[in-house]
Order: C-alpha cells, then sequence, then structure tokens
C-alpha cells in the first residue's frame, strides 16, 4: 500500500517519522524507516531533494550527480515513503506545531548545512554583496547561471581574486575562479572550451591543446589563502592517527594540493589569517593578514607580521553551518547535540540529527572509512587531480541505519493523528501541485 493511503487508512497504531530535508542523509534515513515498516514523511525546503549535490558539487561532477540523483530517487521515489517537498519548516510549517502537535513518533533533522560560516574578520560582513562573496551562493551562481530563467546572484570575476579558507569547498572556489578567467580569456582569442572538459584535462594542457601559453593571456589567478600549512588542510584524516599515519597523511595532504596547484594554476599563501578588512567607501578592496604559525597544533599571530592583500572580489569559503531553526537548541554555531554518536538533540527527546547538519560539514567528507591507502582515490578525484569517483565517500549509510533503529523502536502514532497528517499533506500536495514523485521530479527538470 502506498504510505500515504497507508496514513489514510490507519487502523492500528505504527511509528511515524518526519525526516527534514531529503538529499543523501535523509533519503537514506527515509529508505532505511521504510524498511523496517517505519512510514517516513519527507519533508523537503526545494522544488528538488538533491541539496548540496545539485547546488554545493561543482558542475563538472556530471556524472558523479547523475549517481546520486538515482540514488536519492530510488529512495525518496519508493511508495513506502511519503515525500512532501516545497515545504520548509518554520515557514511553511512550524517546528512548534511538527514537533508539539502532529503526534510523530520521531523527528530526523537532514536539513543539511548552508549557512557560510563568517569571515572572522569584525565587520567584514557589512560588505557582504559589496566586495565580499560566500561560498555556498558562488557555486549556486556557477552551476545555475547557464539554466533558462535563471535569476539568482550574478558575479563578473575579476583577475585580483582571492579566497580566504583551506577545505575542499574552498579549492572548488579558487578552481571555478581559474577555469572562468582562462575560459574568457580564450573566448576573447575566439577560442571556445568547455568548462568541464577544463577541468577534466586542467588548464595546462587546455592551452597546450590550442597553442596558447600561459604567460600570453597574462592572467594573475586566484589565490587560496590559509591560516594553517598544506599539510594541516582537511583533505585527509585519522581518529587518533598514530605518529607514523599522521606523516603519512600530512605526505598525502601536501601532494593533493600541489596537484591541484599544478593542474589550474592555483596560488597557495599558507600560515596567514585575516584581520582586518581594506575599504573604499561602502566597498570592500582588500583584506589585511598577519603571519601565523602552529605550535601543538594551535594558530597562532605573529605580532609584526601584518600585510595587505588588495583583492575587488573577497571569497570566504571557511566551511558551512546549519541554518538557525526556531525551537532547535544551538551550542555555538551547530545545533546542541547530546551525542555526536546517536545525533539526539538536547532537551528534544526523539528528535535526532543526520548527516552534514550534525557534522556541521557542508560538503564532502574525508573518506568513508579515513585510511591512507584510499586518500587519493577519494579525495584527490573529487578535486579534479584523479579519476571521476564511483560515489560521494560520506554516504551516511550507518548513521541513517541507527537513526531508523530507534525511531522503529519510538512511540507509535495513534490512529487519529496519522489520519489528521495524511490530511494535511494532501492539502499541502494540493497547493503545491504535486501528483507522485516520478511526475514531480519530471517537471522540475
Amino acid at each position: 500500500m502506498d504510505a500515504l493511503q497507508a496514513l489514510r487508512d490507519a487502523t492500528e497504531p505504527k511509528p511515524v517519522v518526519a525526516i527534514i530535508g531529503g538529499a543523501v542523509a535523509g533519503s537514506e534515513a527515509a529508505a532505511a524507516c521504510a524498511a523496517r515498516g517505519v512510514i517516513p514523511v519527507v519533508f523537503e525546503q526545494g522544488a528538488r531533494p538533491y541539496g548540496k549535490i545539485e547546488d554545493g558539487l561543482p558542475r563538472w561532477h556530471e556524472k558523479l550527480r547523475d549517481k546520486e540523483y538515482a540514488k536519492i530517487n530510488g529512495n525518496l521515489g519508493a511508495g513506502n515513503v511519503v515525500f512532501v517537498p516545497k515545504t520548509e519548516i518554520g515557514a511553511d510549517l512550524s517546528w512548534a506545531r511538527l514537533y508539539g502537535e502532529l503526534g510523530l513518533s520521531a523527528i530526523v533533522l537532514a536539513n543539511g548545512a548552508w549557512r557560510d560560516r563568517a569571515l572572522p574578520v569584525e565587520g567584514a560582513d557589512a560588505y557582504d554583496g559589496r566586495g565580499l562573496v560566500y561560498q555556498n551562493e558562488f557555486v549556486y551562481w556557477f552551476n545555475h547561471y547557464e539554466d533558462v530563467g535563471y535569476d539568482g546572484p550574478v558575479f563578473e570575476i575579476p583577475d585580483d581574486a582571492i579566497v580566504v579558507g583551506g577545505g575542499l569547498a574552498s579549492i572548488d572556489v579558487v578552481k571555478i575562479i581559474n577555469l572562468e578567467l582562462y575560459a574568457r580569456a580564450l573566448r576573447g582569442r575566439g577560442i571556445e572550451v568547455d568548462l568541464t572538459e577544463m577541468e577534466l584535462k586542467g588548464i595546462p594542457r587546455t592551452l597546450e591543446a590550442h597553442g596558447v601559453t600561459a604567460e600570453e593571456l597574462g592572467i594573475e589567478g586566484a589565490t587560496l589563502y590559509y591560516r594553517r600549512r598544506k599539510e594541516d588542510m582537511p583533505l585527509a584524516s585519522a581518529d587518533n592517527p598514530t605518529p607514523e599515519k599522521l606523516a603519512k597523511l600530512q605526505a598525502a595532504r601536501i601532494k593533493i594540493m600541489d596537484r591541484v596547484i599544478n593542474k589550474y594554476f592555483v596560488k597557495f599563501e599558507p600560515l596567514c589569517r585575516p584581520i582586518d578588512t581594506l575599504t573604499e567607501g561602502d566597498r570592500l578592496t582588500g583584506i589585511r593578514f598577519q603571519r601565523t604559525e602552529v605550535v601543538d597544533g594551535r594558530v597562532r599571530g605573529l605580532e609584526g607580521t601584518e600585510f595587505d592583500v588588495s583583492s575587488s572580489l573577497v571569497i570566504s569559503s571557511i566551511g558551512s553551518i546549519p541554518k538557525p531553526l526556531q525551537g532547535i537548541p544551538t551550542k555555538g554555531e551547530l545545533y546542541h547535540f547530546d551525542s555526536w554518536d546517536t545525533g539526539e538533540v538536547h532537551g528534544l527527546p526523539g528528535v535526532f540529527g543526520l548527516g552534514n547538519v550534525l557534522t556541521g560539514k557542508g560538503n564532502i567528507k574525508d573518506s568513508r572509512a579515513n585510511a591512507i591507502e584510499i586518500i587519493e582515490k577519494v579525495v584527490a578525484t573529487y578535486l579534479g587531480v584523479g579519476g571521476e569517483p564511483d560515489e560521494l565517500p560520506d554516504r551516511p549509510s550507518a548513521e541513517a541505519e541507527a537513526v531508523a533503529e530507534r525511531a522503529a523502536a519510538a512511540e507509535p502514532m495513534s490512529v487519529d493523528a496519522m489520519r489528521a497528517l495524511a490530511e494535511e499533506i494532501t492539502n499541502r500536495h494540493r497547493e503545491i501541485g504535486y501528483t507522485d514523485f516520478p511526475t514531480w521530479i519530471h517537471d522540475q527538470i
């Protein structure tokens, strides 16, 4: 029986779980719940359920994106899952109603990390959109600006752009900048290139194929400023590594970053942190940096080493965090979890976090097993300095299974509450024009 119909025709109590977010983590949680006889109701804020796979993963990952879309579609398109798109918790459905009134057995927060961490310079946010840009909207623009009817942010990339960061997302950003700059320069010479093809081949090979040298084009390109060293970059990690394993990790990080630098002409400035803004009128025109050192794993600024970098476009790429949701307790920048292992939310029995909303990581994880031997296969391929990875390494299967087990053991939802929920979902479907998952997804293309 169709899951929504099962709610309508309920004759006995049954566990029903609301899952907020339908991308990788949410769709896997839905499938795991359904496999245990739990009815999962997935509330997705967007029209499409692909989350960071669509809007945070740069568009050159075509094969990878198609694979992940297919997995998500398979999970959410099953008849034993209820999908409710274009329904944002807090705006279209209040948290108070979801948690306190509907009588659900459990709630899973799988809404990801969509809010950029603020550039750690006092007053910098006053220049957001006026010389300062954050990574999430920048990657969104890159992925969609060629779409018919696109009406999102528009960026003109200057040849003095700088990026403040150090993780995988920041490498995506500097790659986007340089790919755009070199494509534009080639276009000025009457040479059209495909950005996805250029990303695969690399900039040097692309120029060589067209008989053009980098010196002829005279492009400065993007510079990535990082407060630590290459060997400290969060490209791969391991829990409590031995000194020998740590040395191997650091060597792998250096090797991976060097490949990125050589293949995409990226410039890298380690051991410097932003401490102040450079401004002119109402615009940000650069950043004042301070040299740093890493002592016992901690970053320390060095007095008297400040230097200024002028730039007409500063992109902050220091990570993503969950958006605040009224009713969900926070601890620092993240939601307040009693346990990072179980994802239990503090003070809200029956509410669990899963995926990026729990880890606070807005992009691909280091590796599935954090093993040295697969770092290059997973991370290097993601960054474009290896082959195409078979799948994302951060699929939360184990975590989704654990959440599903707890949900299955939760208090069943009453018959009356199930029927009332079915009516509310049906009304929402009617309001947004939703009939069934395959038709809806097809119509959103």
